[in-house]
Protein backbone atom coordinates (compact mmCIF):
# COMPACT_ATOMS: atom_id res chain seq x y z
CA UNK A 1 0.00 0.00 0.00
CA UNK A 2 1.39 3.40 -1.03
CA UNK A 3 1.17 5.82 1.88
CA UNK A 4 1.48 9.57 1.88
CA UNK A 5 2.02 12.11 4.62
CA UNK A 6 -0.27 15.00 3.81
CA UNK A 7 -2.53 17.70 5.23
CA UNK A 8 -6.16 17.09 6.17
CA UNK A 9 -8.16 20.33 6.17
CA UNK A 10 -10.45 21.27 9.05
CA UNK A 11 -12.04 24.52 10.20
CA UNK A 12 -14.34 27.11 8.73
CA UNK A 13 -14.24 28.91 5.40
CA UNK A 14 -11.59 31.50 6.22
CA UNK A 15 -10.06 29.87 9.27
CA UNK A 16 -8.37 26.68 8.10
CA UNK A 17 -6.69 24.25 10.46
CA UNK A 18 -4.79 21.27 9.16
CA UNK A 19 -3.83 17.93 10.61
CA UNK A 20 -0.69 16.25 9.37
CA UNK A 21 -1.83 12.70 8.65
CA UNK A 22 -0.61 9.46 7.12
CA UNK A 23 -3.07 8.18 4.48
CA UNK A 24 -3.34 5.71 1.69
CA UNK A 25 -2.51 7.63 -1.49
CA UNK A 26 -5.88 6.75 -3.05
CA UNK A 27 -8.07 8.27 -0.32
CA UNK A 28 -9.75 11.67 -0.51
CA UNK A 29 -8.11 14.77 0.96
CA UNK A 30 -10.30 14.74 4.06
CA UNK A 31 -10.83 10.98 4.10
CA UNK A 32 -9.97 8.40 6.72
CA UNK A 33 -6.41 8.63 7.97
CA UNK A 34 -4.16 5.80 9.11
CA UNK A 35 -2.57 7.99 11.77
CA UNK A 36 -2.59 11.65 12.78
CA UNK A 37 0.94 12.82 13.50
CA UNK A 38 0.61 16.58 13.86
CA UNK A 39 -1.28 19.84 13.52
CA UNK A 40 -0.78 23.07 11.58
CA UNK A 41 -2.63 26.33 12.28
CA UNK A 42 -1.58 28.86 9.60
CA UNK A 43 -3.83 31.71 10.73
CA UNK A 44 -2.34 31.95 14.23
CA UNK A 45 0.34 34.61 14.61
CA UNK A 46 2.98 33.15 14.55
CA UNK A 47 1.64 30.01 12.88
CA UNK A 48 1.50 26.88 15.04
CA UNK A 49 3.23 23.71 13.84
CA UNK A 50 3.06 20.68 16.14
CA UNK A 51 4.50 17.46 14.72
CA UNK A 52 5.34 14.21 16.51
CA UNK A 53 8.95 13.84 15.37
CA UNK A 54 9.27 10.19 16.37
CA UNK A 55 6.24 9.12 14.31
CA UNK A 56 7.32 11.19 11.30
CA UNK A 57 10.73 9.53 11.34
CA UNK A 58 9.06 6.11 11.52
CA UNK A 59 6.72 6.76 8.59
CA UNK A 60 9.46 8.30 6.45
CA UNK A 61 11.63 5.29 7.29
CA UNK A 62 9.02 2.79 6.07
CA UNK A 63 8.55 4.67 2.80
CA UNK A 64 5.69 7.14 3.24
CA UNK A 65 5.98 9.97 0.72
CA UNK A 66 5.34 13.51 2.07
CA UNK A 67 3.59 16.08 -0.11
CA UNK A 68 5.31 19.37 -0.96
CA UNK A 69 3.39 21.25 1.74
CA UNK A 70 4.34 18.68 4.37
CA UNK A 71 8.00 18.76 3.29
CA UNK A 72 7.95 22.54 3.83
CA UNK A 73 6.53 22.02 7.34
CA UNK A 74 9.05 19.28 8.12
CA UNK A 75 11.89 21.55 7.02
CA UNK A 76 10.67 24.25 9.42
CA UNK A 77 10.55 21.82 12.34
CA UNK A 78 13.88 20.20 11.45
CA UNK A 79 12.44 16.71 10.94
CA UNK A 80 13.27 16.66 7.22
CA UNK A 81 16.92 17.52 7.92
CA UNK A 82 17.02 14.76 10.53
CA UNK A 83 15.64 12.25 8.00
CA UNK A 84 17.93 13.24 5.12
CA UNK A 85 21.01 13.69 7.33
CA UNK A 86 21.37 17.33 6.28
CA UNK A 87 23.16 19.59 8.77
CA UNK A 88 21.52 22.88 7.71
CA UNK A 89 19.52 24.79 10.34
CA UNK A 90 15.83 24.00 10.76
CA UNK A 91 14.47 27.37 9.64
CA UNK A 92 12.55 28.15 12.79
CA UNK A 93 13.28 31.71 13.80
CA UNK A 94 12.73 32.48 17.48
CA UNK A 95 10.07 35.16 17.79
CA UNK A 96 10.78 38.13 20.07
CA UNK A 97 8.13 38.97 22.62
CA UNK A 98 5.62 41.47 21.34
CA UNK A 99 5.09 44.64 23.33
CA UNK A 100 1.69 45.09 24.90
CA UNK A 101 -0.62 47.25 22.76
CA UNK A 102 -1.86 49.16 25.80
CA UNK A 103 1.70 50.11 26.74
CA UNK A 104 2.44 51.28 23.19
CA UNK A 105 -0.76 53.34 23.14
CA UNK A 106 0.01 54.97 26.50
CA UNK A 107 3.57 55.75 25.39
CA UNK A 108 2.27 57.35 22.18
CA UNK A 109 -0.17 59.46 24.20
CA UNK A 110 2.58 60.63 26.54
CA UNK A 111 4.81 61.49 23.59
CA UNK A 112 1.99 63.41 21.90
CA UNK A 113 1.45 65.50 25.06
CA UNK A 114 5.13 66.49 25.14
CA UNK A 115 5.33 67.36 21.43
CA UNK A 116 4.99 71.03 20.35
CA UNK A 117 1.55 72.07 19.16
CA UNK A 118 2.74 74.27 16.27
CA UNK A 119 2.29 73.07 12.74
CA UNK A 120 5.57 72.08 11.15
CA UNK A 121 4.43 72.90 7.62
CA UNK A 122 1.89 75.42 6.50
CA UNK A 123 -1.36 74.13 5.13
CA UNK A 124 -1.70 74.50 1.38
CA UNK A 125 -4.86 76.61 1.69
CA UNK A 126 -3.37 79.38 3.90
CA UNK A 127 -0.96 81.12 1.44
CA UNK A 128 -3.50 81.00 -1.38
CA UNK A 129 -6.13 82.66 0.82
CA UNK A 130 -3.76 85.55 1.67
CA UNK A 131 -2.81 86.12 -1.98
CA UNK A 132 -6.43 86.03 -3.08
CA UNK A 133 -7.41 88.60 -0.44
CA UNK A 134 -4.61 90.94 -1.56
CA UNK A 135 -5.70 90.83 -5.20
CA UNK A 136 -9.29 91.66 -4.30
CA UNK A 137 -8.16 94.68 -2.29
CA UNK A 138 -6.14 96.05 -5.23
CA UNK A 139 -9.01 95.77 -7.69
Amino acid sequence: MATKIRLKRLGKIRTPHYRVVVMDSRTKRDGRAIEEIGQYHPKADPSVIEIDSERVQYWLGVGAQPTEAVVALLKRTGDWQKFTGDTSPSGVIPQPERPNKDDLFNAALAEADEAPREAITKKSGEPAAEEGAGEKAEA
